[in-house]
């Protein structure tokens, strides 16, 4: 029997191999699908390589180290404790090698798709050009993701700076640090090289640190960070010049209206991502503004045949929302009912100590749609596991509407990232407040903090 004629090289081209592109790669290519995969930079994108994997890899040691740093009070002798940084990075490594997810060229080839490591640029709706070569597609999959921004600052481009990305690569912690953005990556980052002896200023234009978070969320950090790891944190503060002294640099700050400088020996800018766009959208027709990808509810472009997926599309996103919407693209690409992505239960995490993390509306979102709410907060130290650990930093809120039905919940606790899903959980299928109170919760977990406040809103 003739094999039919196929009119594209492809049926799909997947341009970016990260969250956003690579389960819909691997689910179309089990399909039976042609499939392409192009990468401009490291296959895997930027979650194995250079985001969540290595950064909380990090994270981990650093909380190892500060635990048994402050073991004295428990009666452990801890006086000659020390680190190593180069073995430290080794660890990284290895966790990045061993989650097999960062420079996997190799599996994508192994599911029999063709993987080119190039920039790709469209020439058309239905062909992009790859190193000189033309390729064809009956549908694409944009999910180039974002880059860190460099904010308009007098004299930073003149000067070395790090990123989220490229710090983790330092053969050391620097002696001191200026960190430019308080949200998540700025206070994680602060906290990890703080833990491990670096001075840390960190600055803020918004009035707290986390700004995104409930209000309740930065304070208790700003807390934990002065108190516990002698960081300076700046709010109200905007950057104004920085330059170069001797080896270091000194960053001009604007504070209340007072001007100061303070002498750093290193920089770090977190104050923001930019999708990648530089891929000849206008010669597909594809609407995009410098904040992202326009994408409708099934995640298509203005271009039918042309999907978006992950942090072009200019939303705070994570990564798991990332995976979400490529699995809903390849869907939507291939099958005749069209799904839209339910974000509703998706939680957001921050790997600080303690970790933060939060589920559905927060207060502020609920305000800005005039929804009259009632909430509960119960602190850590009321519950006994926060005596058996000796740790009091933190705390379990709850949302609820009129009714009781929970609208959402943030956690600042050692084990917020497992907590969450509870009250995740009841967010998705209108659970109440009651429900979740009348649950039974282990004594001695950290969970039965949110029994504690699920309980005040009956």
């Amino acid at each position: 029997m003739a094999q039919p004629s196929h009119t594209f090289d492809y049926d799909l081209i997947v341009i970016g191999s990260g969250a956003g592109g690579s389960a819909a790669a691997t689910i179309a290519a089990r399909a039976g699908k042609r499939v392409a995969i192009i990468e401009s930079d490291t296959f895997g994108g930027d979650s194995p390589n250079w985001s969540d994997v290595p950064t909380k890899t990090l994270l981990h040691v650093a909380r190892l180290y500060d635990e048994a740093r402050h073991g004295d009070k428990f009666g452990l002798r801890t006086s000659t404790l020390g680190y190593n940084y180069p073995s430290i990075r080794a660890w990284k490594e290895l966790a990045v090698q061993r989650t097999g997810a960062a420079g996997n060229r190799k599996f994508y080839e192994s599911h029999g798709i063709s993987a080119f490591n190039a920039t790709a640029h469209f020439l058309s709706p239905n062909e992009i050009s790859v190193n000189r070569r033309h390729l064809s597609a009956k549908n694409f999959l944009i999910a180039t993701g974002a880059s860190w921004a460099t904010p308009n600052i007098q004299g930073l481009t003149d000067l070395p700076f790090f990123t989220p990305r490229t710090i983790l690569e330092t053969i050391r912690p620097p002696k001191s640090l200026f960190i430019i953005g308080g949200g998540s990556h700025g206070v994680e980052i602060a906290q990890l090289m703080a833990t491990f002896g670096t001075k840390v200023y960190i600055a803020e234009q918004a009035a707290r640190i986390l700004p995104k978070q409930d209000s309740e969320v930065g304070e208790l950090l700003e807390k934990v960070l002065t108190e516990q790891k002698g960081v300076s944190v700046l709010t109200h503060s905007r950057v104004l010049s920085v330059s170069k002294e001797g080896l270091g640099k000194k960053i001009l700050v604007s504070r209340g209206g007072v001007e100061r400088y303070i002498k750093a020996d290193e920089i770090l800018v977190a104050a923001g991502r930019t999708p990648n766009l530089d891929l000849g959208l206008e010669n597909a027709s594809v609407k995009y503004t410098p904040k992202g990808i326009e994408v409708n509810d099934f995640l298509q472009t203005s271009v039918k045949h042309i999907y978006a997926a992950g942090d072009v599309l200019g939303l705070d996103s994570h990564t798991h929302t990332a995976i979400l919407q490529s699995r809903i693209a390849a869907h939507n690409m291939f099958e005749k009912t069209k799904v839209v992505p339910n974000y509703i239960a998706t939680p957001g995490i921050i790997f600080t100590t303690p970790e933060i993390a939060h589920v559905g509306l927060s207060e502020d979102d609920c305000k800005k749609r005039d929804l009259p709410i009632k909430k509960a907060i119960a602190p850590l130290n009321i519950i006994a596991r926060s005596n058996t650990s000796d740790f009091r930093d933190g705390f379990v809120k709850i949302i609820t509407d009129k009714k009781g039905v929970v609208l959402g919940g943030t956690i600042v606790a050692p084990s917020a990232s497992e907590m969450i899903h509870e009250i995740g959980i009841a967010v998705k299928y209108n659970l109440t407040a009651a429900q979740l109170a009348d649950t039974p919760h282990a004594f001695l977990s950290w969970s039965e903090a949110i029994r504690v406040a699920a309980s005040k809103l009956i």
